[in-house]
């Protein structure tokens, strides 16, 4: 009788444990978020574009709350987490890094491959048998490995709206590890077409730094350009080549500076004061 009443009385809290709340209010905001949709744009209204990539270093303070956590926290995700829950669960679409045009798709077994999760075998005792069995083991992704984001977007000058604006295409995680000859790699895994995870990145919410009650989600991080990063690329007639082919150390820093400030100076000179 007693061992019934503390085994009912075990079901009761563990019942009751369920429904804490680990907060004073129920977030629902960014839950039922969507993303704000683009303004409509006409060929005919775009004046000047140019497509560059950017590298967005996850070790750079700003850009923390991309990185971290490194497991789930509470409804908090990293973003590299979040984009292979996507992946795994709700149908996010991965494209392959042989190109970076969003033709030629991924299967979930080739992501999680580039994302470290490998599949080992080893002998274990059969305490039924007494023989020793090959089980397989499946590892799990190595999202802690990804410290940098690859970025493609758009800059562009609408004369409809007569503003410089700017649309991310995609976003692909680079994977640094050390293989087993003890060499550092860096390894892009994916391409994620950014308009496809826009309504996955506006439900879950990123840390804001000071204040645990700011509702801001991914999708509004990437929106209004909280991250810091470097250009790498802009489109030009040598095959779209990166700038590591024909500048290192400094001179790539100044290179990507200028880049960023020729397009800042178009801006700037359509106007007169």
């Amino acid at each position: 009788m007693l061992l019934t009443a503390l085994m009912s009385g075990g079901a009761i809290a563990k019942s009751e444990a369920q429904d804490v709340l680990d907060n004073i209010y129920v977030k629902e905001h960014i839950a039922s978020h969507k993303p704000v949709p683009y303004p409509s744009i006409r060929e005919a209204d775009i004046m000047w574009s140019k497509r560059i990539w950017r590298i967005i270093d996850l070790r750079e303070k700003m850009n923390i709350p991309l990185y971290y956590p490194t497991t789930k926290v509470d409804d908090r995700f990293s973003l590299i987490d979040l984009l292979m829950h996507g992946i795994r669960y709700e149908g996010l679409t991965p494209y392959s890094t042989r190109d970076d045009e969003f033709k030629v798709k991924m299967g979930t077994p080739e992501v999680m491959e580039a994302m470290g999760a490998t599949i080992d075998t080893t002998e274990v005792l059969n305490p039924t048998t007494g023989l020793m069995e090959m089980k397989i083991i499946e590892n799990d992704v190595r999202s802690d490995e990804v410290k940098q984001i690859l970025v493609k977007e758009v800059w562009y000058f609408d004369r409809n709206y007569s503003r410089l604006d700017v649309r991310i295409l995609g976003i692909c995680p680079i994977r640094e590890y050390v293989n087993d000859e003890g060499v550092v790699l860096k390894r892009q895994t994916f391409w994620v077409y950014f308009p496809e995870a826009r309504p996955l990145l506006a439900r879950h919410e990123v840390f804001a730094t000071g204040n645990d009650a700011q509702r801001r989600s991914f999708d509004d991080l990437f929106i209004k350009r909280y991250f810091g990063s470097y250009i790498v690329k802009e489109s030009n007639a040598y095959n779209n080549r990166g700038i590591e082919t024909y500048a290192v150390g400094v001179d790539a820093m100044l290179e990507s500076n200028r880049i960023r400030n020729e397009i800042f100076q178009f801006e700037h000179d359509l106007w007169e004061f």
